[in-house]
């Protein structure tokens, strides 16, 4: 097997031991998981992703670790963005705090096996058909527009059709039963509605790769950079939904930040063909608008009605 190759297997185990860790050692008892020990464990997966960038730079040189950083940073950023429609979801559903962290967590494990296939999709059709490229570019740019004009979140459950589909294959229970995603009640099989809650957030988190995978794209078409700085963003984002879940509302600046991320590396991709912009220059651009959006929001803190 090639050392390419070795790294791949050697990085998958990797994941599937960590979250083996956390689902049957650290987790294995559903407990409301408290604010120091949500942030313990962020720490822990940002000092983790620094050092595996750290093995790049060993590895691979300055310039993947660069292209590693720049992904792991918007995949970060997006990803804090999308908290607050996991928030939005569990207060619609009323899901028990107990419950979040399993929710979260099979709902990151179906995310990762999403990306990896968008991102391989992503990289085949980008070499096969490089005009694509503007297309993303053009759609980068637009949601980028469209996020600066957004006005608060809301979220409809009812207008899911994969949630609908599921209401009417399967029977569903009334009220929570514990932790469970599914019972047997004499000889039917029945889903609880955490497993609704599951669906919801599993099809969230696809709509949302639309946007984050053409976004580390256009930095990056190493598979493996690609997909290594989504995992190592999204595996810390259960830690930091609890970390932040008190403080989502203080960052109402954010989406100015993101959407000036999302067109920046629009216009990278749509003047690809013509100039090259270098990755420190994009990973500077990234830094700083996510910086300024944080900072304007403690200056200048939203007025509560």
């Amino acid at each position: 097997m090639s050392f390419q190759g070795w790294l791949w297997v050697s990085f998958i185990a990797f994941i599937l031991a960590m979250l083996g860790l956390d689902l049957l050692v650290f987790n294995r008892r559903a407990h409301e998981i408290q604010v120091k020990e949500a942030i313990l464990w962020s720490i822990f997966w940002i000092v983790l992703g620094l050092l595996f960038n750290l093995g790049i730079f060993y590895l691979e040189g300055h310039d993947l670790a660069l292209q590693f950083l720049s992904g792991y940073l918007v995949e970060k950023s997006l990803s804090v963005d999308n908290l607050f429609v996991f928030l939005l979801i569990f207060s619609y559903f009323r899901v028990p705090a107990l419950y979040q962290h399993k929710v979260l967590f099979w709902g990151i494990f179906g995310a990762l096996v999403f990306r990896a296939i968008f991102i391989f999709a992503g990289i085949a059709l980008l070499e096969r058909f490089h005009w694509l490229i503007y297309i993303l570019g053009a759609f980068l740019i637009f949601t980028g527009i469209k996020l600066l004009f957004q006005e608060d979140k809301e979220i409809h459950p009812e207008k899911n059709p994969l949630l609908n589909l599921v209401r009417r294959l399967v029977p569903i229970t009334k009220d929570y039963e514990g932790d469970r995603f599914f019972l047997r009640r004499g000889a039917k099989l029945m889903a609880t509605p955490l497993f609704i809650v599951l669906v919801v957030i599993e099809t969230t988190d696809i709509v949302f790769a639309v946007d984050s995978v053409p976004a580390v794209l256009a930095i990056s078409r190493d598979p493996f950079i690609v997909f290594s700085s989504n995992a190592f963003a999204i595996l810390g984002l259960r830690a930091l939904f609890f970390a932040l879940s008190g403080l989502m509302q203080a960052f109402h600046y954010l989406n100015y930040g993101l959407a000036s991320i999302l067109a920046f590396i629009g216009v990278k991709m749509v003047l690809s063909g013509w100039y090259k912009i270098p990755t420190a220059y994009a990973l500077g651009f990234i830094a700083l608008s996510l910086l300024l959006s944080c900072l304007a929001s403690a200056w200048w803190p939203k007025k509560q009605s």
